[in-house]
């Protein structure tokens, strides 16, 4: 029984902590109607802050809870202002993908600042415990609970009795109706901000503190807790926020009670799937609430898109082709490699997000299934390579049309949550399902490519396949949206009311959209498994997932080429540049943010 009560007493700190980040994105959410992907970055902000507070400067503990919580809402501030700001009359989608750059570049930031190696964060506290019927607390429970209902306090008292929180409160409900009446939303805005970054912050020091160590790879987990969170309570709603979070907290600990601490957050992921399904506007939301509008419907660039004509493709196709023939170097061939992969995901991502208007964010979980599923079929059964690569590839396609077929249902941001925790319930499944998938080892020993019973071990064999199969599944996907479905796809994401009012069927539709577009990721990460020789867990990370959505970005929705050129772009640049390795990531993110900001339609148009 005490046992049971130590949980306890640990779901409702832990829930605490993450109130402190949901809570933020409520209230973001409920002015600017965004999830901000960045929140999870400030976090990690907060978090290093108060280790340089603490472990260098030495600052008593309550003047490093006020340095970080000002620190980092001086960092939201600059969010505000700087990164979304600019974007307040586009789309909404917009600025959610400017927050996910914003993100690229806060944790590449912090990583080159402090190197991605742990750090040990004291609590200053007293390391004692106190004994509480069955159980026992300690003095940082209290300080991480103290802090948490004092924020909730105060911001009830602003939100209540300040003319600043009266402001922010009608531009929650009405944005339009506030700046008709005089409110300066441009200010609500950054009181929002800068709130929810200080929150942000200071939940990511008490988590140090908490745990003894910082590291800065806990921005994401962070950033998907909070969503989690906010979602579940209700996006918008700040006490559904805080209960949703307690929530959360208790759900994981009582899961890792029952299953062990390698279920925690996958306990997590299906809580949010489950109320996303039943309850799309959370458990505490007004049943007069609107449903969410699309996000993608008029992201559509007011330009043409570049039409490159067939013998300039067929020239370009050919010149890849016969390139293995010429004295290349190795390191050359790999990158392009590397770039016809990435490149078929793209084709993938682009089909289901640029032309269906599905914005997938965990798309990197078909790549997982097609890797495990080719590589246990060639390991286990013996099947031939070929064969198992397309047996991957149909797996993906079903099973991850099946997975993700609960979030066919929902509209704007909701859809991008929903792939977002299957991506990761995906990650966790293959990370605890041991009998199959071998666990935390991983699968090695993988077969290596073969076609027709004729091993590819050169670096010009493996080009010339991985190259072929990218430009056969470029031609099929081509050919598609070119037909009648392919119509039917882009007027669905166009406006799926008046496509429903002229009898399309939304979810088969979406269906077809994510069997093609599932074939084509799951052919890529079995390609991928028999090179890499081994796969594990995370070697299909969200981080994967970002990136193709910043190659589609990149080369324009719903383009096929497109989606190539951007491949090769956002994979050779950083190779041309090796002195510029390590900033990978941030040029990631900067592409992402400047392209959002500057140019929408991609290099080669929407289509």
């Amino acid at each position: 029984m005490s046992s049971w009560l130590d949980y306890t007493i640990n779901g409702l700190i832990v829930g605490n902590v993450y109130a402190l980040v949901a809570v933020g994105l409520a209230l973001i959410f409920g002015v600017s109607r965004l999830i901000n992907f960045a929140q999870g970055s400030i976090y990690l902000v907060g978090a290093y802050i108060g280790w340089v507070a603490v472990v260098q400067l030495h600052t008593p503990l309550p003047l490093t809870i006020i340095v970080v919580a000002a620190a980092a809402a001086i960092v939201g501030l600059i969010i505000e202002r700087f990164g979304l700001r600019p974007l307040q009359n586009s789309v909404r989608i917009a600025p959610l993908l400017a927050t996910i750059g914003i993100s690229f570049v806060l944790d590449q930031l912090v990583m080159l600042t402090f190197s991605p190696n742990p750090r040990a964060l004291p609590s200053q506290l007293p390391d004692v415990r106190f004994q509480v019927g069955g159980g026992t607390i300690g003095p940082l429970d209290l300080l991480i609970a103290g802090v948490g209902l004092t924020s909730a306090l105060l911001l009830f008292v602003f939100l209540r009795y300040s003319k600043l929180g009266w402001a922010v409160r009608a531009a929650s409900q009405d944005r339009d109706a506030a700046m008709q009446m005089g409110v300066d939303v441009n200010r609500v805005n950054q009181a929002v901000f800068g709130i929810a970054a200080a929150l942000g912050g200071v939940s990511g020091m008490l988590v140090g503190m908490y745990y003894n160590q910082i590291d800065t790879a806990m921005s994401l987990q962070a950033t998907l807790k909070g969503v989690v969170a906010e979602v579940v309570g209700g996006a918008g709603n700040v006490p559904g926020a805080v209960i949703g979070s307690l929530l959360l907290g208790l759900v994981e600990s009582y899961g890792v009670a029952v299953f062990g601490t390698s279920y925690r957050n996958l306990f997590a992921f299906l809580l949010l799937v489950v109320v996303l399904v039943l309850r799309p506007n959370g458990l505490f939301a007004s049943a007069r609430q609107a449903p969410p509008e699309p996000l993608t419907g008029t992201f559509i660039a007011p330009s043409r898109p570049v039409r490159i004509p067939r013998w300039a493709l067929a020239v370009a196709a050919a010149v890849f082709a016969v390139l293995p023939f010429f004295p290349v170097s190795f390191y050359v061939l790999q990158t392009l490699i590397n770039a016809w992969l990435l490149g078929m995901l793209a084709l993938s991502l682009t089909l289901v997000a640029g032309t269906m208007g599905q914005v997938s964010l965990g798309h990197a979980a078909l790549l997982a299934i097609g890797a495990y599923t080719s590589a246990l079929l060639s390991l286990t059964l013996n099947v031939p390579v070929g064969l198992a690569v397309i047996g991957g590839g149909l797996m993906s396609a079903a099973l991850g049309t099946l997975l993700i077929s609960p979030s066919f249902r929902l509209r704007g941001h909701y859809v991008s949550i929903a792939t977002l925790a299957i991506g990761e319930i995906v990650s966790l499944v293959i990370l605890n399902w041991e009998s199959v998938t071998r666990g935390p080892i991983g699968i090695s020993g993988i077969p290596p490519l073969s076609l027709f019973g004729y091993d590819l071990i050169s670096p010009s064999s493996i080009y010339w396949f991985s190259f072929a199969v990218m430009a056969v599944l470029a031609l099929l996907q081509g050919r598609l949206l070119g037909s009648h479905l392919g119509r039917s796809f882009r007027a669905i994401r166009d406006d799926d009311i008046a496509a429903r009012a002229y009898g399309l069927s939304l979810n088969r539709y979406k269906s077809l959209a994510f069997i093609f577009g599932g074939f084509a990721a799951g052919v890529s990460g079995g390609i991928a498994a028999h090179l890499y020789s081994y796969i594990n867990h995370e070697t299909f990370n969200t981080q994967q997932s970002i990136l193709a959505l910043t190659v589609v970005i990149l080369g324009g929705l719903g383009n096929v080429v497109g989606a190539i050129v951007g491949a090769v772009a956002l994979v050779g640049l950083p190779e041309v540049f090796r002195i510029a390795a390590e900033y990978r990531i941030l040029i990631y993110g900067i592409v992402l943010l400047l392209l959002v900001r500057f140019r929408p339609q991609g290099l080669l148009g929407t289509i």
